[in-house]
């Protein structure tokens, strides 16, 4: 039973990696990248024994010669393949559950990959208190913006031209007319 819920897990573990990066993503199919990514962010990439060369060797090994992702069942044939090679000390058996409970209920991470700079030059250009002439107006004194309201070039669709000094008087002109 303790099995079947180590598969579940592993299971878990596939579908995350499947959709991560992917709205259109059914959670069934593991393209090579997110592969990398399982294996990177599993730690089964160690850089001693196993480097990202080889991740991408056993990927190309297990999937179909026309396909361009892996299903479940070779995602399991990929980590029989690196066990041995993770696990150089252990026997099959013993590599292959220790490989099983690095990818066990892992998700994707997404720590480093984009980093809000910090410096005093980008403080400086954001700071809205600073803001001086025209830009000054569009924020209030908490620094939200105002919106289309701090503009003060509104465009007016009424039909008329912006300076021109009879506008709305076209009624009165042709039915006066008449």
């Amino acid at each position: 039973m303790a099995e079947s819920t180590d598969m579940d897990q592993l299971l878990i573990a596939f579908k995350k990696f499947a959709v991560h990066g992917d709205t259109k993503a059914t959670g069934k199919e593991l393209n090579g990248k997110n592969w990398a990514k399982l294996c990177k962010d599993c730690k089964i990439i160690d850089g001693k024994n196993i480097s990202g060369t080889d991740v991408d060797i056993v990927f190309s090994k297990v999937k179909q010669k026309t396909s361009r992702v892996i299903m479940y069942e070779e995602f399991q044939k990929a980590l029989e393949e690196l066990a041995p090679k993770r696990f150089k000390d252990q026997r099959k058996e013993e590599a292959l559950q220790s490989i099983y409970r690095l990818v066990e209920g892992k998700e994707p991470t997404n720590i480093g990959v984009t980093k809000v700079s910090k410096t005093a030059t980008v403080d400086r250009l954001t700071d809205t208190s600073r803001y001086t002439g025209t830009h000054k107006e569009r924020f209030d004194d908490s620094g939200k913006g105002k919106g289309r309201e701090g503009r003060e070039e509104i465009v007016e669709n009424t039909g008329y031209v912006g300076g021109y000094k009879d506008a709305g008087t076209y009624d009165t002109k042709v039915k006066g007319e008449k």
